[in-house]
């Protein structure tokens, strides 16, 4: 039998429908690219960065309409992201702005010059909630291999104490692929040692500069996730994915192991709703333009003509990447679809079609084959 004639009933916790209604109306995440402008040259860059800012970026007075249409959805993370923010001399109005609306701004600055401990220090007077820095590995070499720019590893470790002596709380991501995914344990472990809160895994997706060759086959996502599981047990931050949901159905079913034989249908039919792209998810970009996410390279409107909610709530593309009854192939008849629903960017990026099936999940949905 054809898997898209094989439809599993999936059980809906309450939890879950709530959730999945919430994500109707609201992102939980919204990012801001306030400027493509960038100095460094990173291999996998999303947005194939730049030196200067494009003459087109949403101006000072545009992006606090867009903060007034954020703070006015109610969304709980707004993270504001480049190219290198402080690129614009407007980043430290901007963050007060938000702040004064409501919002709790979190920042991803790049590891140049322009990163200085007085930076830091106003980032945190301006009342900045979160600073994610980039760290790509845990020797200078491989960080700085990846980043393009020989100083960036020193930088980001050094901006690192500049947190910790603010008290500004700090996240690092990674976008793990073929350079780095040996390095887990050594990066765990110099995270371990500078205090981060927050440890957030990209999983590559070949668009901008992103090489399709950089990225690990479905079998090595799979033993990369062991190695982040194992690694959750005991490392004193929490660790997320981006770009990987179907690190959720991992996790699920080392729970269901070890919770003994039979325990993951139940499990299973009261976990959370998921969310990704287009799914409790959006970016606006340097120009306005809306995305399900930076990695999803498919436009549903513009913030300089229509408002950020219609946009997030009416759009077809939002509202079909929010259906699990939508998704195609192995995704579409999935157990896990809710929980996880693949990579839509991945997916768009290998078949063009962003309702296909995640070609970086391993797992086969019971009646169907490789």
């Amino acid at each position: 039998m054809s898997p898209e004639l094989i439809r599993p009933v999936i059980l809906r916790s309450p939890r879950r429908r709530e959730l999945r209604q919430e994500f109707n109306e609201r992102p939980l995440v919204v990012i801001w690219e306030m400027t493509q402008a960038c100095d460094l040259k990173c291999a996998h860059c999303r947005a194939n960065a730049q030196p200067n800012r494009a003459a087109l970026e949403l101006s000072v007075a545009e992006g606090y309409h867009l903060i007034d249409q954020v703070a006015e959805m109610g969304v709980p993370i707004f993270v504001l992201t480049g190219g290198d923010p402080l690129k614009r001399p407007d980043l430290f109005a901007q963050i007060k702005y938000a702040v004064s609306k409501g919002l709790k701004p979190c920042l991803t600055p790049s590891a140049t010059p322009l990163l200085t401990r007085e930076a830091v220090r106003k980032l945190k007077e301006a009342g900045l909630a979160r600073l994610a820095l980039s760290l790509d590995g845990s020797t200078p070499q491989l960080h700085d291999g990846t980043r393009g720019v020989a100083g960036s590893w020193a930088k980001t470790i050094e901006t690192a104490k500049w947190a910790s002596e603010v008290h500004l709380p700090l996240q690092i991501n990674t976008t793990i692929s073929r350079r780095n995914a040996h390095d887990l344990e050594a990066m765990a472990q110099l995270l371990a040692e500078q205090k981060v809160v927050q440890w957030s895994l990209f999983f590559l997706v070949p668009v901008g500069r992103g090489q399709a060759a950089d990225l690990l086959t479905p079998e090595e996502h799979e033993e990369v996730f062991a190695r982040m599981w194992e690694l959750s047990q005991r490392m004193p931050f929490r660790i997320k994915t981006t770009e990987a949901p179907h690190y959720r159905r991992f996790v699920l079913q080392k729970k269901a192991e070890a919770a003994g034989p039979g325990t993951l249908p139940e499990m299973l039919a009261s976990a959370q709703s998921g969310f990704g792209d287009g799914k409790g998810f959006m970016f606006v970009s340097h120009v306005g333009q809306v995305f399900p996410s930076g990695f999803l390279p498919l436009p549903a409107g513009n913030v300089l003509w229509e408002g950020l909610a219609a946009i997030y709530r009416k759009s077809s593309l939002f509202m079909a990447l929010r259906d699990p009854d939508q998704l195609k192939g192995k995704c579409g008849v999935c157990e896990f679809r809710e929980i996880c629903g693949g990579s839509r960017a991945r997916a768009y990026a290998f078949n063009g079609d962003p309702l296909s099936s995640d070609p970086c999940c391993s797992y086969n949905p019971p009646g169907t084959v490789n």
